[in-house]
């Protein structure tokens, strides 16, 4: 199934089928129904059955989770983007956060803020966590996401690199794109065959598969959970492919007026136009 969260005169959260939003009739927010997931899935199944709903075209589509308790996003993960950044493989996973506040649309402007020259794209699979998650094995990560959907880890290079921090710099506002609904864990089934891209302005900049993840999303799962609990509708972006506008020659920063669109097999794509902050 495919859960989206709408603007049709108010937030909504719908089921997509084909090129139409079904109204799924629950008044919660996203992360309130995979809460009740178990609880509701079965109204949710009647309402796609019954068919109906509106265009997509008719309706703004929103980002899926508005306000995740956590963003947590995994750095150096592609063997090629690793090799780009002119850094080793690492032997532990590189965890850096998002702000709350980065989150947005699936095709909502993202700014260029003021007195900035280095943004850069980073196409990601996202899962998107379903259930309470406390030191979770690897081998029963899979039982705790939710769903999956397509992100962009908007990046700032000169503030990321000001520190040995990363936070800042991947945290300006608008910054992490996602979308443009969550497809459930059901429906995809395994995660790491995914063919991932990402265009600027019609042109293919990143080019991978999620079977090329160094540590793949069990494995991230599990080393997360050890420190924290994990929640339902917490976000983890799993990594970069090789690409980023950063490692070209010359370096290809994205500008105003600038289309990024990142593609993620069976997941959708999300496409936004660049804008500089008023």
């Amino acid at each position: 199934m495919k859960l989206a969260t709408y603007d049709d005169g108010g937030l909504k959260i719908g089921i997509v089928a084909g090129d139409t939003i079904i109204d799924s009739g629950f008044a919660g927010t996203m992360i309130e129904a995979i809460e009740r997931w178990d609880e509701l899935r079965g109204a949710f199944e009647a309402k796609l059955a019954a068919g109906g709903g509106k265009p997509l075209t008719a309706v703004k589509l929103c980002a899926p989770v508005q306000r995740p308790g956590k963003i947590w996003a995994i750095g150096l993960n592609y063997a090629d983007h690793i090799a780009e950044s002119n850094m080793g493989t690492p032997e532990r996973q590189v965890w850096f956060t998002k702000a709350l506040t980065s989150i947005n649309g699936p095709s909502d402007p993202i700014l260029i803020a003021r007195g900035t020259m280095t943004t850069d794209y980073e196409v990601e699979l996202v899962a998107v966590i379903g259930k309470r998650a406390k030191h979770v094995s690897a081998a029963d990560a899979k039982d705790y996401v939710f769903g999956y959907c397509v992100g962009n880890d908007v990046t700032e290079r000169m503030w990321q690199h000001a520190s040995p921090q990363w936070s800042l710099g991947k945290s300006f506002d608008t910054h992490a794109p996602i979308g443009p609904w969550i497809t459930t864990a059901d429906e995809l089934g395994d995660p790491h065959s995914l063919g991932v891209r990402c265009l600027v302005n019609g042109e293919l900049r990143q080019n991978s598969n999620t079977a090329n993840l160094v540590f793949d999303l069990w494995q991230q799962i599990e080393h997360l959970s050890v420190g924290m609990t994990l929640e339902p509708g917490d976000i983890i972006f799993t990594g970069t492919p090789g690409g980023v506008g950063a490692a070209m020659d010359p370096r290809q920063f994205l500008k105003a007026g600038d289309v990024v669109r990142c593609e993620i097999d069976q997941l959708g794509a999300i496409e936004a136009s660049m804008a500089q902050e008023p």
